[in-house]
C-alpha cells in the first residue's frame, strides 16, 4: 500500500489531489543547484533525468545507477534544497476552504517523512501519500467513487492519463514550470487542460466543483 494512504480521512467535500515535485515544490531548479554543488550538471536534451546528468569535468553522462543514487540523495536532502512556488501556499489555502486536498508524491516512500516535515514547515499540513506506483489506481482508491467533484494536478502527462483512465469525470490539470527541460515535456491531450500556474488552476477547480455540484 502507498505510504500514508491508509491515514487519509476525507470529509463530505470535493477532493483535489495534487502532485508535489514541480507542482507544489520546486524540483528542477534546486536539483540543478544540488548537482552543481557536486560537480555535475543537468543537460536539457530531453524530458528525463537519466542520460542527461553529466560530469562537469568530462561532459560525459553519468551511468543510470549513479543518476538514480543522486536523485535519491536529493530526496534525502530535500529539506535543505526545495522550496514552494511563490503562489502555492495562497492557492492551497483558498482551495482548502471548499475541498479536501491530498498531496500525492511520486517518490520512494522511505523519504516520505522528510517530505512531510518540509510541507509542514511551510504550512501545508494536508495529507501526504508517497508511492512509485501508477497514480490512477491511487486516486481511484482515494476518491472511492463518491458522488462528489474530484480534480487532479500533475506536471507529468502519463500521470494525468493514468488518473483519467481510472477516475470518471475527474478534472485533469497539466501544470508545468518554465524551464529548459520542461520544454521537452510531452503534451497532455484532451480532456486534460494545460494551466500556467496555481491561480489559473484554482479558477478551473472552483468552476469544476461548482458545476459538478449543481449538475
Amino acid at each position: 500500500m502507498p505510504e500514508g494512504l491508509d491515514a487519509v480521512r476525507l470529509t463530505d467535500r470535493p477532493l483535489v489531489v495534487c502532485d508535489v515535485d514541480d507542482v507544489v515544490l520546486q524540483f528542477i531548479v534546486p536539483f540543478q543547484s544540488y548537482l552543481d554543488s557536486l560537480g555535475h550538471r543537468l543537460v536539457p536534451r530531453s524530458f528525463r533525468l537519466h542520460g542527461n546528468i553529466v560530469s562537469q569535468a568530462t561532459e560525459t553522462a553519468l551511468p543510470d545507477r549513479e543518476a538514480s543514487d543522486l536523485i535519491d540523495a536529493f530526496f534525502d536532502a530535500q529539506e535543505t534544497w526545495q522550496t514552494p512556488f511563490p503562489t502555492t501556499a495562497a492557492a492551497i489555502e483558498a482551495i482548502a476552504r471548499d475541498a479536501d486536498i491530498v498531496f500525492l508524491t511520486a517518490m520512494p516512500p522511505r523519504f516520505a517523512d522528510r517530505r512531510r516535515r518540509l510541507l509542514d514547515s511551510i504550512g501545508l499540513s494536508q495529507p501526504l501519500v508517497a508511492t512509485q506506483q501508477p497514480k490512477g489506481p491511487v486516486v481511484e482508491t482515494l476518491h472511492g467513487g463518491r458522488p462528489l467533484p474530484v480534480a487532479f494536478i500533475d506536471d507529468m502527462a502519463h500521470n494525468l492519463v493514468s488518473v483519467g483512465t481510472h477516475v470518471t469525470d475527474c478534472l485533469l490539470l497539466h501544470m508545468i514550470p518554465v524551464s529548459e527541460i520542461h520544454r521537452h515535456a510531452p503534451p497532455a491531450l484532451p480532456p486534460v487542460l494545460r494551466v500556467a500556474d496555481w491561480p489559473e488552476a484554482t479558477q478551473h477547480i472552483r468552476r469544476h466543483c461548482s458545476t459538478s455540484r449543481t449538475s
